[in-house]
């Protein structure tokens, strides 16, 4: 596997105890249809960034089966399948998590999920996708119910898979919920506008992103984005900690820096502090009006 880029930006002006959660971030695209392959290629990633002393490996969308559309149900894995049962066992002799992607068999469509696996091998939380993308191919996927947050080695983790994080109110649910870290499975084209997004939703929710995106033209573009915007003294400062380029096979690495960024929380005026709550019951409203009809809507 080509070797990756290391995120090095860090942020001077915040004092820190030097408690870094490193989130190995994988640009590489996967196989459809070939989930041995594909589960060989989780595995090599997840012992290089084990030696390069990661935390947790974070993949693309639906990288065991490779995001093939349109999905099956009968191509779909169940929870069981022995290659999430592989993976999970090297997670445990490796010592390293991972955000494993694959497409799982629902109630009678495929689902679009992500398991968190700690460094002992146990899955802590199944995420289905939410916002599936009804306008394209997976509107034969079956949507998630809920957005979820989950307690991995003392940091608490939420999930948006793709499309998800198209929606303020994905990372806003998962801020409520507790969240610290979000991560990012993906696999989508022209990036710019969705980074800008993310490094705005890591802003506004005072938490940690960090997104993989599998390489090639017009893709790619994996980053990591801090909370912390300005330092002490009120100077702003740039909350990039990892912006891959687009055709670069590999493993990239973001550090973030938990200490800090627990502190920014505790002290900085976004996220749920000063909210109207009061003010927002039109967020539950599900009238679609013009210019937002689109085909496909349920109105």
């Amino acid at each position: 596997m080509a070797e990756g880029v290391h995120g090095e930006k860090i942020i001077s002006a915040i004092a820190s105890d030097n408690l870094i959660f490193r989130v190995a971030i994988l640009q590489k695209r996967a196989i459809n249809a070939q989930i041995s392959k594909n589960t060989e290629s989780i595995i090599e990633a997840m012992k290089e960034a084990a030696k390069n002393d990661a935390d947790i490996l974070l993949l693309p969308e639906c990288f065991l089966t490779g995001y093939d559309l349109p999905m099956t149900y009968e191509k779909s894995i169940s929870d069981g399948d022995d290659n999430i049962k592989k993976i999970c066992e090297k997670a445990r002799e490796y010592r390293i998590g991972v955000v494993l992607t694959t497409f799982t068999k629902g109630r009678s469509l495929p689902q679009n999920t992500a398991f968190v696996i700690n460094k002992s091998g146990k899955i802590l939380m199944k995420y289905s996708k939410v916002h599936t993308c009804d306008f394209a191919d997976e509107k034969n996927v079956e949507s998630g119910k809920e957005f979820m947050v989950c307690d991995f080695e003392g940091i608490l983790l939420g999930i948006m898979i793709c499309y998800d994080r198209e929606y303020p109110e994905s990372a806003r649910i998962l801020m409520l919920k507790g969240a610290e870290i979000i991560l990012v499975p993906n696999d989508c084209t022209s990036m710019k506008p969705r980074i800008q997004a993310l490094s705005t939703r890591a802003y506004e929710n005072m938490l940690g992103i960090a997104m993989a995106n599998p390489n090639g033209a017009n893709a790619g573009n994996s980053c990591a984005y801090s909370p912390i915007c300005w330092d002490k003294s009120g100077k702003c400062i740039d909350n990039e900690i990892l912006l891959a380029d687009d055709i670069t096979e590999g493993i990239f690495y973001a550090d973030f820096d938990m200490n800090a960024i627990r502190e920014y929380r505790r002290s900085e005026m976004m996220g749920n502090t000063f909210r109207k709550v009061e003010s927002y019951s039109d967020l539950l409203n599900k009238t679609i009006k013009a210019p937002f009809i689109r085909q496909g809507q349920e109105l």
